[in-house]
């Protein structure tokens, strides 16, 4: 057996294997409300036999979605539109589902990336942006209100509530998203934390609210569900965050139960320089593993399945997640199964499809 078609447990939940179908963003919502496009897209992946599927960043509040077309968990209505979806696909795969809780903070009110992404203005249809301090993205968008203690309290219950209701849908994991320069990256920055109360100055502090976040809602699911966070590694900036301060932050997340840290980087300047290649963030995986003991996804660039199993043969990462090759090979893990010399779930109604020279591919039902 491949260490990549192996399973692997996180809290209560076991996974068949170790591909991790990435969170991507659909673009592709009607005021939150998942839509028909969520349940041929999340169905589809849903049949490719990874081992666990996360369904797009949803925000937790309106004003944190990133365009106005993002999925949300905020209402009753945008909760029974993607029970929905949850329904339908439960009835045709046994997939374990994954929800990505999000707030894009400064990030949010822009135009699908297909229109431009651009900023809109809240007099052009967009609404006023949030943030740790009063600074923009980039210099022309418009500038985000900076939060007080009211409003940090109130996006902390935001997360909560959302947790809560991703919990009645059945979710198997949770994870709370502090990557990409969305809000909770954004305190955790010194490029775009400026404060000078308690949630900004030093390392501790910039952490504080991040960590209230993750405790508040890690106490409001059960102790056996696993919640893990979503993290950029470093800003690719001189001066702002960066690997070693990750270190420190997944250390505190590890004593407060983190289930898992899924590593990525970058999103939160557009001065970032990175260096783009295969694998290119596999070592911030690795580093954090090493030094935290926390089970950990590595994701970016890893296309080839000999590429994955050595990634996990080698100790760097628990997991590999896909997002854009998944996109493009929705029946990658059949693929990488069938490299490897492995087995992989597949309906039985596509059984018949099983090629000549792998015929032991597909598990017996």
């Amino acid at each position: 057996m491949s260490i990549l078609f192996s399973p692997i447990t996180l809290g209560r939940q076991v996974l068949d294997n170790r591909v991790v179908i990435a969170s991507m963003c659909q673009y592709s919502a009607d005021e939150g409300r998942a839509t028909d496009w969520h349940q041929i897209h999340l169905g589809h992946l849903a049949l490719s036999g990874a081992g666990l599927m996360f369904i797009e960043a949803t925000a937790v509040a309106p004003e944190g979605r990133i365009s106005p077309a993002d999925l949300g968990l905020w209402s009753d209505e945008t909760e029974a539109a993607l029970a929905h979806v949850l329904q339908s696909i439960r009835r045709h795969s046994p997939i374990p589902i994954a929800i990505q809780l999000a707030h894009a903070g400064r990030k949010a009110s822009t135009e699908v990336p297909w229109a431009g992404g651009q900023s809109i203005a809240p007099a052009s249809g967009g609404w006023q942006t949030v943030a740790p301090s009063a600074l923009p993205y980039a210099a022309d968008d418009p500038r985000p209100a900076a939060l007080d203690e009211a409003g940090l309290a109130r996006i902390c219950n935001d997360f909560v509530a959302a947790a809560q209701r991703a919990q009645r849908l059945g979710f198997n994991v949770i994870e709370l998203h502090a990557a990409h320069g969305y809000l909770l990256h954004q305190f955790l920055s010194p490029l775009s934390n400026t404060r000078d109360d308690r949630y900004g100055g030093t390392l501790e502090s910039r952490m504080r609210f991040p960590l209230e976040v993750f405790d508040a809602l890690r106490a409001a699911v059960p102790d056996d569900t696993p919640v893990g966070i979503r993290i950029s590694a470093t800003d690719w900036v001189d001066g702002g965050w960066d690997i070693e301060q990750s270190v420190a932050f997944a250390q505190e997340l590890q004593r407060r139960g983190c289930a898992f840290i899924d590593v990525s980087s970058g999103g939160l300047s557009p001065l970032q320089e990175i260096p783009v290649g295969p694998g290119y963030q596999v070592a911030f995986a690795d580093r954090i593993r090493r030094e935290t003991g926390l089970p950990t996804i590595a994701v970016g660039l890893i296309t080839e399945p000999e590429q994955a199993e050595t990634i996990l043969a080698s100790g760097q990462a628990d997991m590999v997640a896909l997002a854009r090759g998944m996109l493009y090979d929705p029946r990658w893990p059949w693929h990488a199964a069938a490299k490897l010399g492995d087995q992989v779930d597949a309906p039985k109604q596509y059984w018949r499809s099983q090629p000549r020279a792998y015929k032991d591919l597909f598990k017996p039902g």
